[in-house]
């Protein structure tokens, strides 16, 4: 069985046995000239999204990974130029990718990959409520042939044309895009290996202690609410393996400027990582930023801070730094952006408010 989503898995009981039933395609990945030689089960794992090799050898085992027609064994070692199917008894229900003529802020690009600059409040793919108006519309429109990998969410399956990972709606900053197929399967491993480099600036809520840490914790979908994320201990059966290193770039009395480095991706994992440690993201409305969490108890005060919600109307976070190796030349590459205008606002605000404090002081 293969997780495309959180949820939703390849095989499905009860389905296939009706004499005649047919096969439907949900996966087709093409390998490249140029590949090594690499086990099925690793590569599919490497490849698709939300899955694990376990899932996959059960995948394997039903008779739903097919390669050039033929199903195969979890250990089938794949070629160059092999075709991988995944079939179902079930059609898929595949939404397009409409292209659209959004403007985006690239920052790199070259025959084999570009890196994007996303904007705050732009969502990074097709969803539920979100068809039109993502970074993956635009990017349909900006670049032609990009490789495709698909995600499937209940019945729905969703194309996402060249990413490779994603950042959250509103968290802005750097995202890397594959221009082929070649740059998107090696750039896939070099994130499952976790060899790239991803600094994000954070502002927390609160005085964080120590000047530098490190954050450890399982982080898995939310017990009681499945729309959030939440911590389990190390070696909890919920969750998935998460590390998020960090250290303080600016103190600002009630709220800290931190850099946060990521040794694992997952879902929201510095959100609920920085909640976990007692420091909520500012005006993060999922993890309890949304409101005055430190400070004062003045009218003043109170209204200093929803003017800063107003102005940053989101969670504070920026992915500002991703260093890569190159998939095609191997070049160590570095990539930086600016902290957008609403963060560096905000920053100002509390160093002008935290000035007049000492002064009346």
């Amino acid at each position: 069985m293969l997780n495309y989503g959180d949820e939703e898995e390849l095989t499905e009981e009860g389905t296939g046995d009706e004499e005649g039933a047919g096969l439907y395609e949900h996966h087709n990945i093409k390998v490249d000239k140029g590949q090594i030689v690499m086990r099925i089960d690793k590569f599919i794992m490497i490849r698709i999204s939300n899955t694990t090799r376990t899932k996959i050898q059960n995948a394997c085992d039903a008779g739903s990974v097919l390669v050039n027609g033929k199903p195969v064994k979890s250990s089938y070692k794949i070629k160059p130029f092999d075709e991988i199917s995944i079939v179902l008894t079930v059609p898929p229900r595949d939404v397009e990718v409409v292209p659209e003529n959004i403007p985006i802020d690239i920052v790199f690009e070259d025959p084999y990959i570009a890196l994007i600059n996303k904007k705050p409040g732009m969502v990074v793919h097709p969803g539920y409520g979100n068809y039109r108006g993502t970074l993956v519309n635009a990017l349909a429109w900006h670049f032609k042939n990009l490789p495709v990998t698909k995600q499937k969410l209940d019945d729905v399956v969703m194309e996402r044309p060249g990413l490779v990972h994603r950042i959250d709606k509103n968290t802005s900053g750097i995202i890397i895009i594959a221009k082929t197929e070649m740059a998107m399967t090696r750039l896939a491993k070099d994130f499952y290996d976790r060899t790239m480099d991803r600094k994000y600036l954070a502002i927390a809520w609160g005085n964080v202690k120590e000047d530098s840490g490190t954050i450890i914790g399982n982080v898995g979908r939310d017990l009681k609410d499945r729309k959030r994320m939440a911590v389990f201990p190390e070696g909890s059966e919920h969750g998935k393996h998460a590390i998020t290193h960090y250290r303080v770039i600016e103190r600002l009395g009630y709220i800290t400027l931190v850099e946060c480095k990521l040794e694992t991706g997952r879902t929201h994992q510095i959100r609920v990582h920085f909640k976990h440690i007692g420091h909520p993201l500012f005006n993060d409305n999922e993890y309890g930023g949304d409101r005055i969490l430190k400070g004062e108890h003045s009218a003043k005060y109170k209204q200093f801070v929803e003017n800063c919600f107003q102005i940053l109307p989101r969670q504070a976070l920026h992915a500002k730094t991703l260093g890569i190796t190159h998939p095609i030349t191997g070049e160590k590459l570095f990539f930086d952006s600016e902290l957008p205008d609403d963060m560096n606002q905000v920053l100002e605000k509390w160093r002008r408010y935290m000035k007049e404090r000492l002064e009346q002081n």
